[in-house]
């Protein structure tokens, strides 16, 4: 706990100007808040007795209290605003950390994480951090300077009085500490259970039409609810134990200020204090003891604040991607020549997928990967990508392996047009220039031509520059893949990969897309991989893979005729019922 606090304090350092104005306006609201009690006490002195009342000094005294209460609120509305300020930036430092660094982890940290628990990161922890970090310090600017200026007055007032304070305040501290050393362990559970919620319910979401289709809606509940109890519990017994805090330091701070009554009226008694030299003392007495109060109130929200800490720098202390090696290329000319030299990769070490995979590509031509589900097509093109690095062998790229090459250079070599589209919440327009945002109105929509997706955008209530929803909630799912592919016409990459590029869309429009990928793929690299084998009959080669390995590679003519796994896989989909 101590080396995430102290971490999340670093991310202070760059608003130094503004804790240093926070911290100044804390002493000083401290120090016109501590001169309260003296002249109260200086105006109690004035009323003697019965007829013998200074009205003069009591009104004297009034209007300096009334003074100080007006500039201790100033301040203390000073110091708000700096360490609001310096706690927000703070936390969004952190966020904005914990995005670079979740932009620059490898896929496999992606694909092995819930989304939604990294989103819970993002979001609600961050919110934490900077409520956590705006609370310790609202306490901990002010709490600092009127634990040591009380402490010092009562010195001054009465030493022996004052010790008695000193000897007893400890106890309160070792409760509060001795409790949230107990409540720690929660506070985290809490933070996962949290993220884990945040996970299910991304993950319910974004299939519910799947989730009533199967009529899951009771299993769903029964899951949720588990889920939730954990953070429910969880939650329950962090504030239970940060709840006993508070009423354990008041008790003691009731007995510090019951000590220091009863010796200060034995010493006003005895003449060595005045009336109103005690009643300064007892209010003292409460201001000392009044950030102790303060900081195990909040205990509850320092302490989560700690946990969503730590579940952030979980995310930021990920090992980056190894980054490019010093000397990498970034060669302006791609031809399209690419070579698997035997390469072996699998996602979970002892776990086989891709072995001693060999493949020589000429520059343009067509390449078809089909084989069963699993067989490692999509782990190919992750492959020629670099999403994941090969365990054994090498890819090469016009001679150059591809570790040779920046990441950059080599992703923007490619075309890629997935399965599963992507989309933006953003305009029409903004997402087919994603890969080119600087192209202009008239090349945006000659790419959406292109891809026959025009007719389909003017239709749109605002043409172009309709909003697409978060997910793509407002188009179907064909509109969809028409408008990724409609950002591959307009990047025009030197080589292709198309993977299952026309699933979504109805058979009319594929032909049309195919022709218009036909004159793509002239005198381009490309690689596409299918199921439905109509789509790759024209391909230069047909790459068949099983459990990993290439079993046959040819023309559609040639593997038809050999009447292998190939084969069996056509007659598969185009034998007669």
């Amino acid at each position: 706990m101590k080396d995430t606090i102290l971490r999340t304090l670093r991310y202070t350092r760059p608003y130094r100007a503004q804790l240093v104005i926070g911290f100044a306006s804390a002493i000083l609201y401290v120090l016109f808040t501590l001169l309260g009690p003296v002249l109260i006490g200086r105006a109690i002195d004035c009323a003697i007795g019965p007829g013998r009342v200074d009205y003069a000094g009591v009104l004297y005294y009034l209007a300096w209290i009334a003074a100080c209460a007006l500039a201790a609120a100033a301040f203390q509305w000073l110091m708000n605003v700096c360490v609001r300020r310096v706690s927000a930036c703070a936390a969004n430092d952190m966020r904005q950390a914990a995005f670079e660094k979740l932009n620059r982890v490898p896929l496999s940290y992606i694909d092995s994480h819930p989304h939604g628990d990294i989103i819970s990161r993002m979001t609600n922890d961050a919110e934490w951090v900077s409520e956590g970090l705006l609370q310790g310090l609202t306490q901990l600017l002010p709490g600092i300077a009127t634990i040591l200026g009380t402490l010092a007055v009562m010195l001054l007032l009465n030493p022996l009085i004052a010790l008695v304070v000193v000897v007893i305040t400890p106890v309160s501290i070792w409760f509060a500490g001795f409790i949230a050393r107990r409540s720690a362990k929660y506070f985290r559970r809490q933070s996962a259970a949290q993220g884990r919620l945040s996970a299910f319910v991304n993950e319910m979401v974004s299939g519910q039409d799947v989730v009533t289709a199967f009529g899951y809606e009771r299993r769903c509940y029964e899951q949720f609810d588990a889920v939730s109890d954990e953070l429910f519990r969880s939650g329950w017994k962090s504030t239970f134990y940060s709840s006993m805090t508070n009423p354990g330091t008041r008790f003691v701070n009731a007995a510090v200020y019951a000590a220091v009554a009863a010796f200060g009226a034995v010493a006003a008694i005895a003449g060595g204090i005045t009336v109103g030299q005690l009643s300064s003392f007892l209010s003292y007495a409460n201001q000392y003891t009044k950030p102790f109060n303060e900081v195990s109130g909040v205990l509850t929200q320092m302490q989560t604040a700690v946990a969503s800490a730590e579940r952030l720098f979980q995310l930021m202390d990920q090992p980056a991607e190894a980054p490019d090696a010093p000397d990498a290329l970034s060669p302006a000319v791609c031809c399209g020549q690419v070579q698997v030299q035997d390469v072996s990769f699998s996602y979970t070490p002892g776990t086989r997928l891709i072995e001693h995979f060999d493949l020589d590509v000429c520059p343009g031509q067509r390449i078809a990967i089909v084989g069963p589900t699993g067989c490692g097509k999509t782990t190919v093109i992750n492959l020629l990508m670099r999403f994941y690095d090969v365990d054994a062998g090498r890819i090469l790229v016009d001679g150059n392996p591809v570790l040779a090459l920046k990441r950059d250079a080599l992703r923007g070599m490619y075309g890629m047009v997935l399965q599963d589209t992507w989309l933006k919440n953003a305009t029409v327009r903004e997402n087919i220039a994603y890969g080119k945002p600087d192209a202009a109105d008239e090349e945006i929509r000659a790419a959406a031509r292109a891809a026959y997706a025009h007719s389909f955008i003017k239709r749109l209530p605002q043409g172009y520059d309709t909003v697409i929803a978060p997910g793509g909630g407002n188009l179907s799912a064909g509109q969809k893949q028409l408008l990724c592919i409609a950002r591959i016409m307009l990047c025009q990459p030197e080589m292709l990969i198309l993977d299952e590029a026309t699933s979504s869309i109805d058979t009319r429009t594929e032909m049309l897309v195919q022709q218009a990928f036909e004159k793509l793929m002239q005198g381009r690299t490309s690689f596409v991989v299918a199921h439905r084998l109509s789509t790759i009959q024209t391909a230069d080669r047909i790459l068949v893979m099983d459990a990993g390995r290439i079993v046959e590679q040819g023309t559609h003519t040639q593997l038809l005729e050999k009447g292998g796994f190939y084969a069996k896989l056509y007659n598969s989909q185009f034998a007669p019922a």
